[in-house]
């Protein structure tokens, strides 16, 4: 846990902490700890934890430098050529490719990304994996924050190599002169490039066999491939709370291992000469550790699945050595583990969940084992209710535990928690242990000889019950929208969790208060007052943050960043602008001085009349909506008097920061200062170094209007995943400059 925590603080520090300097204090506590013998004994625990922390802080400056992933400063469109290193459908027929760079031309980009990720919008003959791709692209450097202390998108494309994202545009198509690119690749490229047809032919025969989104879940479950799942599908599961199971999680991993290991064991078992010459049952372990290999090769080894190819594989090894296989030190060996071969996964959800949840049911597992065995006598009274009750109990219970264990981690990282989603779980288990994964594993094993399609029928026909579990628990209405969840309740509350499952004496009950006095901090926290405006960090998106709404000055907001923006702020209505156009245009020329002329509404007015009708709907704006001029500029009121100008002609920027207390343009172009001095200036170019912002009303000032308090996604833009922002590609260097506003 220690080394999480370190490897956590390395990740969320504003600033980067050098390896020098972690080796050199990780060498000190090291030391002190060797020399905390005899009758200073009692003092190592105090050095050893601190040595952990740098040790986790150490790993993670490592990791870090290792990948010193390249990213794009700006958007940028170029030619691109590179090699296709994994490919994949979406549920409208789109490819998405993931492309190792090779070349880039008009223009040939100073630092180009080694790796990106585009989307092919039209329709074109697909390419292998392992094959060069060319064409006109656009690349853009991962989005950050949607809002100061969401997730950081950048972050996890930094840690996966991915330096940009972007699409193709029309059809890519291979090298003019293939020639020129010899088809000899390491042994590693052509082992991927195998694997990846592998993993389509197996994918695209699931998805034959069963067909619609049936068919996309299945092949998801087994190839981990979920674009081709429908959003409406996706979403439904969402909401009942059965996302997870389109994941290769711990739970589908162990399934199918664990429905290997007592198939193979009881048809070895049926062989009298076998069972009693050889140990059937670290055979069967063998067999299923080389199953849950040959998974994660054809999955793609996704990192959600990798962990949990460790945690299985650390327990079927436990069986060679006549160990218990689910045990708190197995979890703990696992995690270790995964800390020190990746550990940036600390400070994403699918470790935090993955453990939580493993940790409280091999916890309340073990309690139950502990109680069974003091009650012997009352387990074996009537075997046939007991069995059925068991089943029953335990599915309810493992629902339980793992829905309450994840729930502050779920609330923290996406806002929202399914009501009912102990109801859809505990509906949904039965089929995912006894038909859904089960028969998926008989499918896969089958598939090389071509008997796959019976089991894939009987898979997908689970798959279609817990749809409908799925759509009936969706269909409540259902969902908590929690908003933000505050960094010293969450820690509470998870610290607590840890404490709770791991110890088992009477001081476990300290974790119990740990959790209840985090679950009252996150209570007191949601008291806390609301942002007024919100800013996206392109400068496109402004919002007027309501009680039970936010005003937009679009009409239809981007859904990635708006729908962040509900489930954080726990505000789901919109109010859209209204329309500033004029029904005559002549009346506002001559409002200019100019001779009336008819004239198409669609026209647009020069920038002295745009100004006018600016500040003339400025002045009578109302707090709550924005009026907006399409193309041209937007006005506002708040709900603190503020006045609040958004403009996209560069022209009319001199007559609003005049009249405005906040002034929002997009463009990157330097302006002209304003005059007056008293409008807040927010542009593309300081969003770029601060990203998304928040702006509150600071109450401690005696002015007519409360002051404008400014909160940044970034206080700095130092660490590797944010310095992309500061590069100046004139110079051809990074600024020194911190983002100011």
């Amino acid at each position: 846990m220690l080394l999480g925590l370190g490897s956590l603080a390395w990740f969320s520090s504003a600033e980067t902490v050098g390896i020098a300097k972690l080796a050199a204090l990780l060498c000190v506590f090291g030391i002190s700890a060797f020399c905390c013998r005899g009758s200073f004994r009692v003092w190592r625990p105090f050095v050893l934890g601190p040595a952990l922390i740098v040790g986790g802080m150490l790993l993670a400056a490592l990791e870090t430098a290792r990948l010193d992933t390249v990213v794009p400063d700006s958007p940028v469109t170029t030619n691109l050529r590179g090699t296709v290193l994994s490919r994949e459908p979406d549920d409208k027929g789109r490819w998405r490719y993931v492309v190792e760079v090779k070349e880039t031309s008009r223009p040939q980009l100073r630092r180009p990304p080694a790796k990106v990720t585009l989307l092919a919008r039209s329709r074109h003959e697909p390419f292998a994996v392992g094959s060069v791709i060319e064409g006109r692209a656009r690349l853009s450097p991962p989005s950050g924050p949607a809002l100061p202390g969401l997730n950081d998108f950048a972050f996890d494309a930094y840690f996966r190599g991915v330096g940009a994202v972007g699409f193709f545009y029309g059809a890519p198509r291979g090298p003019a002169d293939i020639a020129a690119y010899p088809g000899e690749r390491s042994l590693l490229s052509r082992a991927s490039a195998y694997l990846g047809a592998v993993r389509e032919t197996v994918g695209n025969r699931i998805r034959v066999a069963i067909g619609g989104d049936t068919g996309a879940i299945a092949a998801a479950l087994v190839t981990a491939e979920e674009r081709a799942i429908s959003r409406e599908t996706v979403e439904t599961l969402r909401a009942a709370g059965l996302s997870h199971v389109l994941a290769i999680s711990g739970l589908n991993m162990v399934l199918a291992a664990g429905t290997f290991l007592v198939g193979a064991r009881t048809l070895l078992s049926l062989v009298p000469s076998l069972a009693e010459r050889l140990p059937v049952k670290k055979i069967a372990a063998a067999g299923a550790l080389l199953m849950v290999f040959v998974y994660i090769l054809i999955s793609g080894g996704a990192v959600f699945a990798l962990r949990s190819w460790i945690m299985i594989s650390i327990m079927l090894v436990a069986v060679f050595f006549d160990r218990v296989s689910i045990s708190l030190r197995n979890v703990a060996l696992a995690a270790l583990i995964i800390i020190a071969w990746t550990p940036s996964a600390v400070a994403g959800p699918g470790f935090q969940m993955s453990f939580a949840a493993t940790l409280a049911l091999v916890a309340g597992y073990a309690r139950w084992r502990d109680h069974r065995a003091r009650d012997r006598e009352k387990a074996a009274r009537g075997p046939a209710w007991g069995a059925v009750s068991g089943l029953a109990v335990g599915t309810a219970a493992t629902s339980l535990i793992g829905g309450l264990a994840t729930a502050v981690y779920a609330a923290a990282h996406f806002h929202r928690l399914p009501a009912y989603g102990l109801v859809a779980n505990v509906l949904a288990t039965p089929l995912i242990s006894i038909l859904i994964m089960p028969f998926g594993l008989f499918a896969m094993l089958l598939m090389p000889f071509g008997l796959e399609h019976y089991p894939l029928i009987v898979m997908g026909k689970g798959l279609d019950w817990m749809l409908a579990v799925a759509g009936y628990v969706a269909s409540f209405d259902g969902e908590w929208i929690t908003g933000r969840v505050g960094d010293a309740g969450f820690f509470l509350v998870a610290f607590g969790g840890v404490i709770l499952c791991v110890l088992r004496t009477r001081l476990a009950l300290a974790g119990a208060a740990l959790v209840l006095l985090g679950g009252s901090a996150i209570a007191l926290e949601r008291q806390a007052p609301r942002p007024s405006i919100t800013i996206s960090e392109d400068g496109l998106l402004v919002g007027l943050v309501g009680d039970d709404a936010i005003a937009t000055n679009r009409n239809r907001p981007p859904d990635f960043v708006f729908s962040q923006w509900q489930r954080a702020l726990a505000v789901t209505d919109h109010v859209p602008p209204m329309d500033a156009s004029p029904d005559d245009v002549t009346a506002s020329k001559a409002v200019a001085g100019r001779k009336p002329r008819m004239a198409a509404k669609s026209e647009l007015l020069d920038a002295a009349t745009s100004a006018a009708e600016a500040k003339a709907s400025l002045a009578t704006a109302r707090p709550g909506a924005f009026v907006c001029r399409k193309d041209e500029w937007c006005v506002a009121r708040s709900r603190e008097g503020w006045t609040i100008a958004v403009f996209d002609k560069p022209e009319i920027f001199p007559a609003l920061c005049e009249s405005a207390d906040l002034v929002i343009a997009a463009t990157r172009r330097p302006l002209p200062a304003c005059s007056s001095g008293k409008a807040l200036v927010v542009t593309g170019q300081t969003l770029r170094k601060s990203g998304a912002i928040e702006i509150y009303a600071d109450q401690t000032r005696t002015d007519s209007l409360p002051h404008l308090r400014v909160v940044k996604a970034f206080t700095s833009t130092e660490r590797p995943w944010q310095r992309h922002r500061r590069y100046d590609w004139r110079s051809g260097s990074f600024s020194s400059e911190e983002p100011v506003l």
